[in-house]
């Protein structure tokens, strides 16, 4: 059996669309490379064409002129890939300005590779964690200073003891936090 017409090898079409496409096949891969300039498109709209044939109802209409049809469907068939495409091209364009940057001409992503997301995830659980594993005094002026960029001056204030003391719970903080992530 032949998967494209549903016939043994030797028998042809009954539907007298299909036997016409068969016999002008070669002239329609033709008709489509010299539109789209690359014989591989033009391969793969002759098989669009024949499954659009195909797939047609033979006797929803009388055909005065079978071959003007076939043309007529394989221009529509044409029209419907720059169409696709080119709604395909303006998606792609859209993303790459919400999530591309570019320098010169070669476009660089902005968001890391899933990997290195999940990778940069697991590491901020660990070192949220750590931070929790910290005496309440040592995490309270890590987090002011460390996480929410406060000063010495403006964490001892908040948190009413001195400049030095800060930097020996924050220095303490990073030996702490070091030492228990490994790194």
């Amino acid at each position: 059996m032949s998967i494209a017409t549903g016939h043994d090898r030797t028998s042809r079409p009954t539907d007298p669309l299909l036997e016409i496409y068969l016999e002008r096949r070669s002239n329609l891969v033709r008709f489509f490379a010299a539109r789209t300039g690359s014989a591989a498109t033009a391969e793969d709209l002759a098989q669009e064409l024949y499954l659009k044939l195909a797939t047609r109802d033979p006797n929803a209409l009388m055909i005065e002129n079978p071959v003007a049809l076939i043309y007529r469907v394989a221009t529509n068939v044409m029209l419907d890939r720059v169409r696709g495409d080119t709604r395909s091209s303006a998606r792609d364009a859209a993303w790459r300005r919400v999530a591309h940057a570019s320098i010169g001409e070669d476009d660089i992503a902005i968001e890391p590779p899933a990997d290195e997301a999940a990778a940069s995830r697991q590491r901020l659980r660990q070192l949220v964690e750590a931070v929790s594993g910290l005496p309440p005094q040592m995490q309270r002026a890590f987090r002011l200073h460390k996480l929410e960029g406060r000063s010495h001056a403006e964490t001892a204030r908040i948190m009413g003891i001195s400049v030095k003391s800060v930097e020996k719970h924050i220095s303490a903080g990073l030996k702490s936090i070091t030492h228990r992530l490994g790194s």
